[in-house]
């Protein structure tokens, strides 16, 4: 039958309330070298899920508002000094078998009347 106990509850149990400094207390807590989550929620009567938002709340990197540089334009073109250019090779093969290999640095203009030239012209056997 029954066991003669009777449980008498006098009171609504509310939410807890945590203040601020308590829940930065638990995560810092949470977040030391060897801490296990699970754990440091157990000791503070709290859910484990509960930490995890908590973390996410009070260590959530604010983002910068996104700003635009302010940019000056120069009515004369500002002349850059020339860069040295360092030495290296082309090599190209036509479709009739002429190759031209370039070393060094050479003029753009030379280059494509080399290639005008070899391209029109006929291979000599």
């Amino acid at each position: 039958m029954t066991n003669g106990r009777v449980e008498v509850i006098t009171s609504v149990q509310r939410r807890r309330r945590w203040s601020a400094a308590e829940k930065q207390r638990i995560v810092a807590a949470s977040l030391e070298r060897g801490a296990v989550a699970s754990a440091v929620a157990r000791e503070a009567g709290i859910h484990v899920s509960q930490l995890f938002r908590w973390r996410q709340e009070l260590c959530r990197r604010e983002e910068a508002p996104s700003t635009f540089a302010a940019v000056t334009m120069s009515p004369e073109p500002v002349s850059m000094p020339a860069l040295p250019v360092p030495p290296g090779a082309i090599e190209i093969e036509f479709a009739n078998g002429a190759r031209l290999r370039i070393t060094g640095a050479v003029e753009a203009g030379t280059i494509s009347a080399t290639i005008a030239a070899l391209a029109q012209g006929e291979r000599r056997r």
